[in-house]
């Protein structure tokens, strides 16, 4: 009696582990099938830094679902072949027109300076480059230092704020570490005036750059600080008009002394003994005269 209801146990264990294997096989099955509703779209077949120009070799295919539509994407490769990219894209990441330069607009740096801006290039040193932590993507204030004309003090100004850097020497794109680099020149992303105004600082006076936080863009007008101020602690004072003191000093030496112009010196004589017997008389000539004076001596 108990042999055979462990025998129906068996077989009804048996029954409901093959109906439990058999569906989880069909769900399994159904997952990993690729769903009739996909579409292709092209994708990085790697990484594409900022400024590469694709060709096919970068480029492959992936399904998509077309459920979910994505804005910008493309599936010809012959329509991305030849743009730059503005935007670094990672591996199997979609190609999309946000990441791509306009068309026939080159690769490299230009093809990253928005319309209306211009790049301008700044000669900097470990000191001025805030010791190689001015990466591209990061922001800085310009500060100016020099003499402004009619000052005999000398000022520094934040001139530009929250300016963002577009290369660091040929590198357009920052680090992965974020580490620093020893760089001379760093590519500055400015408007046309504040281009202008960079192009004068740098020939009238001497720039640094201030690192800033990326996550504060707020702006802050700050006013010139003089050199005497750093020793008063009055900083930003109203800047005061040099003083000559070689035109003062002379203005006085002309009040008390006044200049006196002396006689001229009298014209030149020449005489002339002249023996007549025993008279003999002198003669005494003056130059540029017609005339001329006898003096007669008698013996």
């Amino acid at each position: 009696m108990n042999r055979n209801r462990m025998l129906i146990l068996g077989i009804v264990a048996l029954i409901l582990s093959t109906l439990v294997t058999f569906y989880i096989y069909k769900l399994l099955q159904r997952r990993l099938q690729p769903s009739e509703s996909t579409t292709q779209i092209v994708v990085a077949a790697k990484k594409l830094p900022l400024g590469t120009r694709i060709t096919e070799a970068d480029l492959q295919l992936a399904s998509w679902p077309k459920s979910v539509a994505l804005e910008g994407s493309y599936a010809d490769r012959t329509l991305v072949i030849g743009r730059g990219v503005t935007m670094t894209i990672f591996p199997n990441e979609p190609i999309v027109e946000s990441k791509l330069a306009p068309k026939e607009g080159g690769s490299g740096l230009p093809s990253v300076i928005p319309d209306g801006m211009r790049a301008v290039s700044v000669k900097v040193n470990d000191v001025i480059g805030v010791a190689g932590f001015v990466l591209p993507g990061t922001h800085v204030d310009v500060i100016m230092t020099g003499t402004p004309k009619g000052v005999d003090d000398t000022a520094a100004k934040i001139f530009l704020e929250n300016v963002q850097v577009l290369a660091a020497g040929q590198n357009v794109e920052q680090d992965a570490n974020g580490k620093p680099q020893n760089v001379q020149v760093v590519t500055l992303l400015t408007t046309p005036e504040q281009a202008q105004e960079l192009a004068l600082a740098g020939t009238e006076g001497t720039i640094r750059l201030a690192l800033r936080n990326p996550l504060d863009s707020e702006k802050k007008e700050t006013s010139a600080t003089q050199m005497s101020s750093l020793f008063t602690g009055s900083g930003g004072a109203p800047l005061k008009p040099a003083i000559k003191p070689a035109a003062t000093k002379a203005k006085v030496q002309r009040k008390a002394a006044p200049v006196v112009t002396p006689p001229p010196p009298p014209p030149p004589k020449v005489e002339v003994q002249l023996f007549l017997g025993r008279n003999k008389e002198v003669l005494t000539f003056i130059e540029a005269e017609t005339e001329a004076k006898t003096e007669e001596v008698v013996k």
